[in-house]
């Protein structure tokens, strides 16, 4: 599969260590129903999802926040090295799998480019390091700058979906 242009701007970079073992750490973002328990901001659950983890894959999925609307979204893979590296396509979706604009803003990017990486932590016996990469891809440079903007929105989605991934593989 060919890759098309590059990530642009200034990415968005995070990280967060995790209390298990690497093998562990890659089923969580590798399998469809450990996916569906804990992908989201806190308030968001998935009700539905499709997974086809390989290279040109798409994931698929729904997710429903409190007050019961849904929103759709899907990643499609680029690169998979298992048990370290996912490289991904993120973008808003209709329910058939379309890309589709931004629910909340009209210059967010249609795809965002990111690589989530997984490696062993030295300073713990079976610990697991991840960062997540993320960056506007292709756009326009309005885009790119609402993207670059919004890290601060970004940092708070992605530490609550984080907890909730702790919390799923602690339970």
């Amino acid at each position: 599969m060919e890759k098309p242009a590059s990530p642009v701007g200034e990415p968005f970079v995070m990280t967060r260590v995790f209390n298990v073992p690497l093998e562990q750490m890659w089923g969580a973002w590798t399998e469809r129903d450990q996916l569906m328990k804990w992908f989201g901001p806190k308030s968001i659950t998935i009700p539905h999802c499709t997974l086809d983890l390989k290279p040109g894959g798409i994931f698929h999925y729904c997710m429903r926040g409190p007050d019961g609307k849904d929103m759709w979204g899907k990643w499609t893979f680029r690169e998979i090295t298992k048990p370290n590296r996912l490289e991904f396509l993120v973008s808003f979706a209709d329910k058939d799998g379309n890309t589709i604009g931004s629910p909340f803003h009209p210059h967010w990017p249609l795809e965002m480019h990111s690589v989530v990486t997984f490696y062993h932590h030295a300073g713990i016996g079976h610990g697991t390091v991840v960062r997540i990469t993320w960056s506007a891809f292709n756009g326009t440079e309005e885009e790119r700058n609402t993207f670059d903007t919004s890290h601060d929105s970004m940092r708070e989605g992605w530490t609550g979906t984080l907890d909730k991934l702790a919390e799923q593989l602690t339970a």
